[in-house]
């Protein structure tokens, strides 16, 4: 579980690719593709020296090498910029300058050369064809040698091609370039191709197919040259997306009449119980990475703020090795005043998440399509009105299919993807809350029933089989919240301000947290975490 529930190693389920642990052959291989590098970057500086010092060229002032002394905010031009993303038709004929990367250079002969630049994820090709007083054969050349991903400015016109260009994502226009500089060269071997790192599963088994081997880019080598597999067109998706999750999240909840809060990451002791915590020293003093906001927002409720909520890193440090846990992600928490009924909870979750689902669908067309070009999948189903089962009903849906659970034990992986598939095929949703859990598996701050202290007043809520979301209505009641830690082998003492601040009049109240990662891994469909992580930590990555 992510902010709630302690997440449970699971050593049966494999682990998906993501250690950063280099063999004796890996690096010897690594250091010879780094010499072929050098070798590689001195012949193509040679034959950039030749183009523009061996043969005078009176348009040389039109394209090359930005020198470092420009690059150092040397001057305010006011020149005007325009983003790749945005040229269209309508700018026929206009004048644009725009900087990114190249893509691809093609050329066609010793007067044409076709480049393609490409600006966060967006794409146009630009033609340069040698003209009198405009474009030199010397300038061609010079294109030719840039090295993919270097950084370039080009200054053309806005043309409309006879058809439409296939390579770039800018189909119905191109520029026509009357000045080219190198900003800054790329090493001309990369380790990974963008290429070859946006290509998806599908593209590969078609080639084999045909009898064609295409570069497949595993897991380990995206993370270890992390910074080249985030320009691919799926990545600047996936990580736009879940910019824009958080950004939901927060509006929702201001709306609501939520406060943002800040708390600690450096704890006396663990906020969840067990082992799996992040020990350190703090000035002579045992301390801990937090493994949830649980306590203090908790806490910032008996300080009367009503309704809270956080963003920030929350840490975990168990070692499972599985497609869905990290160890440290970023938690979404909330918390807030109950009235009567930990429903209240649920009602927030409902509307959150629904109008979260709306607005990615609604403002996230284009980078949902990115992400569905390299990793295919379906559209999340979900109802307008979130359905809600409890956990008794969840546990007979399973025993009507075959499938045994202990009525007061948790559901497993399986368990849980079986409910899933058997809730969607009953109600048509793949976004369901199961609530009122058994009390022995939930922490040790959680409310058990009124008529049933085997059960309790908790939630899981999940995501195409998935739990995305845990949480519940807390205990407020110092004398019971003590009683309940000690059960759960928790020293009191290590928590003690916490249990104090309900001492000095507490309301009843509840909330929950969320895997920001697991969200838009489960939204998208995709099938490891470390995809949703921009610099993933898991039990053995700590690295780039």
């Amino acid at each position: 579980m992510e902010s709630e529930k302690p997440q449970n190693p699971s050593p049966m389920e494999p682990q998906e690719e993501g250690s950063n642990k280099i063999s004796k052959k890996e690096a010897a291989k690594l250091e010879r593709q780094r010499r072929r590098q050098e070798a590689a970057a001195a012949a193509a500086a040679t034959a950039v020296s030749t183009v523009s010092i061996e043969e005078s060229d009176p348009l040389s002032g039109n394209y090359g090498d930005v020198e470092l002394n420009d690059l150092q905010s040397k001057a305010v031009t006011g020149r005007k910029w325009t983003e790749v993303g945005s040229i269209a038709p309508e700018m026929k004929d206009r004048v644009v300058l725009v900087r990114g990367r190249v893509q691809t250079i093609r050329p066609v002969g010793k007067k044409i050369a076709f480049v393609v630049v490409r600006e966060r994820g967006f794409t146009v090709q630009c033609v340069l064809t040698v003209k009198p007083e405009l474009v030199s054969s010397q300038m061609v050349k010079y294109a030719t040698s840039l090295s993919k991903e270097s950084i370039i400015d080009v200054e053309g016109v806005v043309t409309i091609p006879e058809k439409p260009i296939t390579g770039a994502t800018q189909q119905q226009v191109e520029v026509q370039i009357s000045k080219l500089y190198c900003v800054n060269r790329a090493v001309p071997t990369l380790p990974i191709n963008i290429e070859d790192a946006a290509r998806s599963e599908v593209e590969i088994e078609q080639a084999l197919e045909k009898g064609e081997q295409l570069v497949r880019v595993n897991q380990d080598t995206r993370l270890n040259f992390r910074i080249l597999d985030m320009r691919t067109p799926a990545n600047q998706g996936i990580f736009r997306i879940q910019c824009q999750i958080e950004n939901i999240f927060r509006q929702f909840l201001l709306s609501e009449g939520f406060v943002g809060i800040h708390t600690p990451k450096l704890i006396g002791g663990s906020s969840e119980g067990g082992s799996a915590v992040f020990r350190l020293d703090y000035k002579g003093q045992p301390a801990c990475l937090a493994q949830s906001p649980q306590l203090h927002k908790q806490m910032a409720i008996c300080g009367d703020f009503g309704r809270v909520f956080e963003v920030g890193p929350v840490f975990r440090a168990e070692d499972s090795f599985t497609h869905r846990h990290l160890c440290e992600f970023t938690g979404l928490d909330v918390e807030m005043e109950i009235k009567e009924h930990y429903s209240e909870v649920m009602d927030i979750v409902d509307r959150l998440f629904v109008a979260m689902f709306d607005s990615l669908n609604e403002k996230c067309k284009k980078e949902l399509e990115a992400v569905g070009k390299q990793y295919p999948f379906e559209p999340l189903k979900y109802l307008r009105k979130t359905l809600r089962l409890t956990f008794a009903e969840g546990i007979q849906m399973l025993k009507e299919a075959g499938v045994e659970v202990d009525p007061l034990g948790d559901l497993n992986t399986e368990s849980e993807r079986k409910l899933g598939q058997l809730v969607a095929e009953k109600y048509g949703t793949e976004f369901y809350i199961l609530h009122k859990y058994p009390q022995a598996v939930r922490p040790f701050y959680t409310m058990p029933c009124h008529d049933n202290p085997s059960y309790s007043n908790s939630f899981d809520v999940f995501i195409r089989g998935e739990e995305i979301i845990s949480g519940a209505q807390r205990v407020h009641v110092p004398e019971l919240l003590e009683k309940r830690a000690g059960e759960c082998g928790i020293d009191v003492k290590t928590i003690s301000t916490y249990i104090d601040s309900f001492r000095y009049g507490a309301p009843p109240h509840g909330g929950f947290g969320v895997g920001l990662e697991r969200v838009v891994m489960l939204f998208c469909a995709l099938n490891n975490i470390r995809k949703t992580s921009l610099f993933p930590r898991d039990p053995q990555r700590i690295v780039p």
